[in-house]
């Protein structure tokens, strides 16, 4: 794509996202809707403030002091499996030797040698440019958080509400990494990009469990594998980590519906259907917004966008938020004759 046409593209998107945020505001003024996530993109935090202080209190303490039912609890058997293998290694070593390697590895992330790795692997260009686009995934992190936040009154079952928790608990634990992380390249940490405004109020405004859709099934899947590509890049291999999440959180509809299925209607309503379509257009012009990104990156963003949709239609199908347009048109083999 040429200069021109990039150019162009970006003034249609900042005349097209101030009047839909200055429509959404009006709407909020008079009291008929509007913006409904209390989320400030313009500033990377929520509304109120970064408010670290009570953060470090009760966030960064919690997971402290986290326990696990298999090392608490050893007389229910087998029933908790709750302990990694490298959490077993550790309780066998001196908690004092556990507690200096956990600062160590958090530290390399604010610490003058961590920002020298990446000045030695990066260009001041490409160094944006990954802020760009992972900017991207952390506001979306700040909005799943919220969202999941609202799947948790809805999903039924103290199995499913078990689950959700974690998401929860997860999306903060993303939002809050991510955006430190972010920080620390000292780069400008954009606003959202109408297109995910759009992607991401829709599904914060979706009725009840719909919610799975936008968010575990076309945001966590966009998440996934940009954090599956970034995560192999020097000074981000963190990301990992991440990635390992999001699969959990994409599988999480799966699990969910196979134990407490949809009804035929919440399946087949035409307006789910026509609203579900709503959700995923958006995100093909925000794939167009970031191809100079990625095409610094040396990432062709059509491609990879066009495996994300397959993935999308086929994990829809699968779950059965079916759409408007059938399945088989996004999934459809190659022609070998060409």
């Amino acid at each position: 794509m040429n200069s021109k046409f990039h150019d162009n593209f970006d003034k249609f998107e900042r005349v097209l996202n101030s009047a839909i945020r200055n429509y959404d505001k009006a709407k909020g003024l008079i009291g008929i809707g509007g913006r409904k996530g209390r989320y400030d993109d313009y500033n990377f935090e929520f509304v109120g403030g970064a408010n670290d202080k009570l953060r470090i209190k009760h966030y960064d303490k919690s997971l402290r002091m986290l326990w696990k039912a298999e090392q608490h609890a050893p007389h229910t058997g087998t029933d908790f499996k709750d302990l990694t293998k490298d959490e077993k290694a550790f309780l066998t070593q001196a908690k004092d030797s556990l507690s200096v390697a956990e600062k160590k590895e958090l530290d390399r992330y604010s610490t003058e040698e961590y920002k020298a790795l990446i000045n030695a692997h990066y260009t001041q260009e490409q160094k944006q440019a990954i802020v760009n686009v992972l900017s991207l995934i952390a506001h979306g992190e700040a909005y799943a958080w919220m969202v999941s936040a609202e799947v948790l009154v809805d999903a039924e079952s103290t199995g499913g509400k078990a689950a959700v928790t974690m998401q929860v608990l997860e999306e903060a634990k993303h939002f809050v990494v991510l955006r430190e992380l972010l920080l620390a390249w000292d780069c400008e940490v954009p606003r959202f990009l109408v297109w995910e405004y759009l992607v991401m109020e829709r599904t914060l405004k979706s009725k009840g469990l719909e919610k799975f859709f936008g968010m575990n099934v076309l945001v966590e899947n966009i998440a996934m594998g940009l954090f599956g590509m970034f995560g192999e890049m020097p000074g981000l291999e963190i990301l990992k980590m991440f990635h390992l999440d999001e699969s959990r959180h994409c599988a999480l509809p799966v699990n969910y519906f196979d134990e407490l299925p949809m009804s035929w209607w919440q399946k087949y309503s035409p307006y789910a259907q026509l609203r579900r379509l709503s959700m995923v257009l958006p995100a093909i012009p925000l794939l167009v917004s970031i191809e100079k990104d990625m095409a610094v990156l040396g990432v062709d963003s059509l491609e990879f966008g066009g495996s994300l949709v397959r993935k999308v239609f086929h994990m829809t199908d699968r779950v059965g938020f079916h759409m408007v347009i059938p399945p088989v048109v996004c999934n459809r083999p190659a022609n070998p004759s060409g």
